[in-house]
């Protein structure tokens, strides 16, 4: 078009290309190698060191006698008994009971719940270990019935914690679809407390890998004993031993939880972290 001038109208500039859209938040690495050398390697440096000890320590022959015909591998292995079957025990009655807890019918019965799990880990772990000896005699019974109730109230109290903090509108727009109670159980509200609750199932394992220990008194075993045993004989090496192999078991069992709580924690909450 042109003016009065005989000069072109400018015409209507082009559109302006529109922005690339952002890309979207890179997903956090789940495991870094980091996080799956580290601790190994702090382990294997422990344990050698333990080791290099204990080959220059003076061992007398009771002593030897206190760690001869297996009795390392034997307690080691009876105190990775403990732990594994008492979690298991504590996550068949902790998560299902706090699933319970918080349906409606059951909301008001919650404080009574909470009530005797806070009792069973307020009661000092030998003075409940004594009173189950006396009860159910001397064996790994009562150790594991100890240990099993000292260790509920944090998979318990999480798994109440993790389904109460899911949002009610989600919840709701679950049900408006058509969704039933189980499937919003299943599909949402479980999926979104998995963090809060693996947060406790560690908590529960690292609990009972230390109160394993105590086993002992009451005829359960494991590394407990090669403790109480350099205590009562005075013998540092093998005090020593069961004390490190007890912490290096700790720390192992913490680790693989932390790795469980990250590959298990759903990708969808992941975003942006």
């Amino acid at each position: 078009m042109e003016r009065s001038d005989g000069r072109a109208e400018p015409g209507p500039e082009p559109d302006a290309e529109p922005e690339a859209p952002p890309p979207p938040p890179e997903t956090a690495r789940r495991v870094t190698w980091r996080k799956l050398v580290f601790l190994p390697t702090l382990l294997i440096a422990l344990l050698m060191a333990t080791w290099a000890w204990f080959a220059q320590a003076d061992v007398d022959q009771l002593t030897r006698n206190a760690l001869s015909d297996g009795a390392v591998t034997k307690a080691l292995w009876q105190h990775i008994q403990l732990t594994v079957i008492s979690t298991f025990f504590v996550l068949v009655i902790a998560i299902p009971l706090g699933i319970l807890l918080t349906r409606r019918a059951f909301r008001k019965a919650t404080p009574v719940a909470m009530a005797f799990a806070n009792m069973g880990q307020a009661t000092p772990a030998i003075g409940l270990l004594a009173l189950l000896v006396i009860w159910l005699g001397i064996g790994r019974r009562s150790a594991l019935i100890g240990i099993i109730i000292y260790a509920v109230l944090p998979v318990l109290s999480n798994t109440i914690a993790g389904l109460r903090a899911n949002d009610p509108t989600l919840l709701e727009a679950a049900r408006g679809i058509g969704m039933s109670p189980l499937g919003v159980l299943t599909r949402v509200e479980l999926p979104l407390a998995v963090p809060l609750i693996l947060a406790g199932v560690r908590t529960a394992l690292v609990l009972n890998v230390g109160t394993a220990t105590l086993a002992t008194f009451g005829g359960g075993g494991g590394l407990g004993t090669l403790i109480t045993t350099g205590i009562t004989s005075q013998r540092m090496p093998v005090l020593m031993l069961g004390s490190i192999l007890t912490i290096a078991l700790a720390l192992l069992v913490d680790w693989l939880a932390s790795l469980a709580e990250l590959l298990l924690r759903p990708r969808g909450l992941e975003v942006g972290t």
